[in-house]
C-alpha cells in the first residue's frame, strides 16, 4: 500500500464487510451451514491441481530465501495432504451442531425459566505463518460456529492461502453463504497485523499461530481479546517404572515424526533409576538423526554424542531434530522442572504404575497432560475436535486445542409469566 491511511481503511473494509457476513452466518440455520462447508470439501477436491501448483510457487519461493526445512515441511502441501484439508473440513461439516445448543435449564424458585444457550461469537481474526492448512481449517470452524472470519496468512504461503481462499468462498456461494464470510487480508507485512486487530468494534477475537515473535506482536498491538500460545516446550517425563521399549518408541515418534510442530517433543527428563538403562539405548536410536544435548548425568551415560545442554536448552523451542535430555531425582523432580521451564502446552509421563501416572495427570497444569503417550497427539483431530482453530496455553475461555466449540459462548435466555423483582 502506498500510505497507512490506504492500508488502514482497506483493512476496516475487510473486517465491516466480514461484519455483515457474520450477522448473516449466525441466523443461517446449522443444515445450511454444514452443507456450505461440505461444498467447501467438495471445491477443494475440485481445486487440487491448482492449489498444488500454488504451493510449488510458494516452496520454490521459501528455498530461495533460505527457509529452514521445519518450516519448509509446514508449507508443503501433496496430494496427500490435500485431501487430509478436505477431510478435515468434512469432519466438520459432519459434526453435532454446537449453535443453539442449551447448556443449562432450570426453573428457578419464582417461575422464571433460565437458559443457558451456545451463540457464535461473530468475527474471528486468524493470524498465521507458514501453514496454509490454517486457511481451511479456520474456515469450516468459523462457520461451524456461526461466525465469518478473517485470515491473515504468512508471505511464505501467499499463493497457496490465495489459491485455498478460492476454494472456500466458491464453496461459500455454492452453498448458498456470502463469500465475505470468509476473507483473506490481501497485505503481509507487520503494520496490517496492527491495524487489524485495533478494530476491537468490528472483531470478537484473534487467534494467532506462528513462531513467539509473532504471538507476543500481536498480543502488543491488540485491542481485541487475544487467544495465546507463545511456545510449545513439550515433556516427556520417563519414570523409573516404564516400559523401556515402550518409551523409546514413543519419544522417537514425539520428536522425529515432525519437529517442526508445536507439539514436536523438546525436552526429555529420564528417571535416576531408568536413566542407566534407557540413555544409551536412546543415544543409539537417535544419536544419527538428532542432536541431544544433555546435563552432566546424561552426557555421562551417553558420552560424546550428547552435546552439553545450558540453561537456554530447557526453556528452547527448537522446532528442529534437537533434543534436550536431564536426568531427574523422581517424580517430584520432573514436575518441578516442567513448572519452571514449561509453556503449558503437552506433557507426558511414561509409566506402569498407576498411582504415579494419575498423580502426574492431577498435578501438571498444562493444558494437555498424558499418560504412556506421544505429544504428536495433542491435536484438535487426535483429540476428537475435528479440524483445530490453535492451541491455546490461555487459561481463559478456553485451554489446549480449540475446535469449533472454543469459537462460540453463551447467552442467558429467560422466559417469564409476568414476574417483576421486589
Amino acid at each position: 500500500m502506498s500510505s497507512r491511511p490506504e492500508r488502514a481503511q482497506l483493512i476496516r473494509g475487510v473486517a465491516e464487510a466480514a461484519r455483515q457476513a457474520a450477522r448473516i452466518v449466525a441466523k443461517t440455520s446449522g443444515a445450511a451451514r454444514s452443507a456450505a462447508i461440505a461444498a467447501i470439501a467438495d471445491a477443494i477436491d475440485g481445486a487440487r491441481a491448482e492449489i498444488l501448483a500454488a504451493n510449488a510457487q510458494d516452496l520454490a519461493t521459501a528455498r530461495d530465501a533460505g527457509l529452514s526445512p521445519a518450516m519448509q515441511d509446514r508449507l508443503r502441501l501433496d496430494d496427500a495432504r490435500v485431501a487430509g484439508l478436505s477431510r478435515a473440513v468434512r469432519e466438520v461439516a459432519a459434526a453435532p451442531e454446537l449453535v443453539g445448543r442449551v447448556e443449562r435449564s432450570e426453573t428457578r424458585p419464582n417461575g422464571l425459566e433460565i437458559q443457558r444457550v451456545r451463540i457464535p461469537l461473530g468475527v474471528i481474526a486468524m493470524i498465521y505463518e507458514a501453514r496454509p492448512n490454517v486457511t481451511t481449517d479456520a474456515a469450516s470452524l468459523c462457520l461451524k460456529a456461526g461466525n465469518a472470519c478473517i485470515l491473515r496468512g504468512g508471505r511464505e504461503a501467499t499463493e497457496s492461502n490465495r489459491a485455498l481462499l478460492r476454494a472456500v468462498q466458491a464453496g461459500l456461494v455454492a452453498g448458498g453463504l456470502p463469500a465475505e464470510a470468509v476473507q483473506l487480508v490481501p497485505l503481509t507485512d507487520r503494520e496490517a497485523i496492527a491495524e487489524l486487530v485495533k478494530l476491537d468494534e468490528l472483531i470478537d477475537l484473534c487467534i494467532p499461530r506462528g513462531g513467539e515473535g509473532l504471538i507476543r506482536y500481536v498480543a502488543e498491538h491488540a485491542r481485541v481479546p487475544v487467544i495465546k500460545h507463545y511456545k510449545g516446550v513439550c515433556h516427556i517425563y520417563v519414570h523409573a517404572d516404564a516400559d523401556l521399549d515402550q518409551a523409546l518408541r514413543i519419544v522417537e515418534n514425539a520428536k522425529v515424526q515432525r519437529p517442526g510442530v508445536c507439539n514436536a517433543l523438546e525436552t526429555l527428563l529420564v528417571d535416576r533409576a531408568a536413566a542407566p538403562a534407557f540413555v544409551p539405548r536412546l543415544v543409539a536410536a537417535l544419536g544419527g538423526r538428532v542432536e541431544l544435548r544433555g546435563d552432566e548425568a546424561t552426557r555421562a551415560l551417553g558420552g560424546d554424542a550428547v552435546r552439553p545442554a545450558d540453561e537456554a536448552d530447557w526453556y528452547a523451542e527448537y522446532l528442529d531434530l534437537i533434543l534436550a535430555v536431564r536426568v531427574v531425582d523422581g517424580l517430584d523432580a520432573a514436575i518441578a522442572h516442567i513448572e519452571r521451564y514449561g509453556s503449558s502446552h503437552t506433557e507426558s509421563i511414561l509409566t506402569r504404575d498407576a498411582a504415579t501416572a494419575e498423580r502426574f495427570l492431577r498435578e501438571v497444569d498444562s493444558s494437555t497432560v498424558m499418560v504412556n503417550a506421544s505429544t504428536r497427539f495433542a491435536d484438535g483431530g487426535e483429540l476428537g475436535l475435528g479440524a483445530e482453530i490453535g492451541i491455546s496455553t490461555t487459561r481463559l475461555h478456553a485451554y489446549g486445542p480449540m475446535g469449533a466449540e472454543g469459537l462460540t459462548t453463551t447467552k442467558f435466555v429467560v422466559r417469564g409469566t409476568g414476574q417483576i423483582r421486589t
